[in-house]
């Protein structure tokens, strides 16, 4: 090993940064010590580390301080890694957690090569990552706010005798028939109807807030794209690749799939194989969103004028690539659905089998120079 690189583990939060160096192969990890969580620390500490003549590494756990850090590092011409929490080596035996133990082992870690790095996105990709997730939330505010509607309307055996919930029927019955025994209650009505309503409203403008900044994404061609499958329109396309990037930089699609948690665990020893749920490890809004995608496919194979209109400008590559999905991925329900398998069991089969064509079409995928 070179006795010129230092490897430096950090244990970043929020206002502070506990530091461990490995040096050489032998030598024992030594405690460097803890500086502010600002830039201004940080930088003044490297020009401290920059004097001693080594190379430095860097590396430090992806946590809620996200990857400024990282990119300062990046910037500043030195190596780092944004390490994956949830692949670190621990002893079982070992139950005392400090700062300093965890940054000393960051670096015996890094230094023996022990450690996983995460996908690191460019400032750009972030931005549209935060802005799905931005409308990721704002859904699910909607849904909280539509089901506290709901929670309240049932208390009092007010009941809707149509078919369909949150339909132009159903609002103009809540705002024409619903009456309340009590003026208090009547406000609470009207309170929890303005929150859906404003939930309705934030969720439009996160929706078209993502249709104009998508389209000047250089990956825009992968989210178009991907838009030739079916069940996947603006929102999926978007959340796959601004949680992903290229999916391209997977080597073959078991390894995406892997990555999403989509594949069975397993625990087999000697002639004895037992398989299990899935992993559910990686990126779960990724997982989450292939699985409501994967319910289209439970209806027979068919190019619907919607999806033609949005095949129009694809190569004829990816077109083929969509309709071998559609063709399996229907006949793959029908297949475990007469075999008895459950419903939650099947899509899950097909969200991941979905996620090894969305890879196929990544890799046809031409970006403009």
């Amino acid at each position: 090993m070179n006795k010129n690189i230092l490897f430096i583990g950090m244990d970043v939060h929020k206002d502070s940064i506990e530091i461990a160096i490995a040096e050489g192969s032998n030598t024992e990890v030594r405690r460097y010590g803890k500086i502010g969580g600002t830039q201004d620390a940080t930088r003044k500490t490297l020009r401290k580390l920059v004097s001693l003549g080594k190379t430095l590494h860097f590396c430090y756990e992806a946590g809620p301080c996200g990857y400024e850090l990282y990119r300062y590092l990046v910037s500043e011409g030195h190596d780092c890694w944004v390490v994956a929490p949830s692949l670190i080596p621990k002893k079982a035996g070992d139950k005392v957690k400090t700062d300093k133990r965890d940054a000393i082992q960051l670096a015996r870690l890094f230094r023996a090569g022990e450690l996983t790095p995460v996908y690191v996105p460019d400032r750009e990709d972030e931005a549209i990552r935060d802005l799905s997730r931005a409308r990721e939330d704002a859904m699910l505010i909607q849904k909280s706010a539509r089901q506290r509607l709901k929670s309240f309307l049932l208390r009092h055996d007010i009941r809707y005798q149509g078919k369909t919930s949150w339909t132009e029927a159903h609002c103009r019955w809540l705002a024409d028939e619903v009456r309340c025994p009590s003026a208090a209650q009547q406000i609470v009505f009207q309170e929890y109807v303005n929150a859906v309503t404003e939930a309705q409203h934030r969720l439009q403008r996160m929706n078209e807030q993502i249709e104009i900044f998508v389209k000047q994404w250089r990956l825009y061609p992968a989210v178009v794209a991907l838009m030739s499958l079916r069940g996947v329109k603006m929102v999926v396309a978007v959340t796959v690749i601004s949680e992903l990037g290229d999916l391209s930089r997977f080597d073959n699609p078991k390894q995406l799939m892997s990555f999403l948690g989509l594949t069975p665990s397993e625990y087999s020893s000697g002639p004895r194989q037992l398989r299990g749920r899935i992993t559910k490890t990686g990126n779960g809004h990724v997982r989450r969103i292939l699985i409501e995608a994967a319910w289209c496919y439970r209806y027979p194979a068919k190019v619907s004028p919607e999806i033609q209109k949005r095949q129009e400008t694809l190569p004829l590559s990816i077109r083929n690539i969509a309709w071998k999905a559609q063709l399996r991925l229907t006949q793959r329900y029908r297949h475990m659905q007469r075999k008895g398998k459950p419903h939650n069991v099947t899509v899950v089969a097909l969200a991941r089998e979905l996620a090894g064509f969305m890879w196929a079409i990544a890799t046809e995928v031409k970006y403009p120079r």
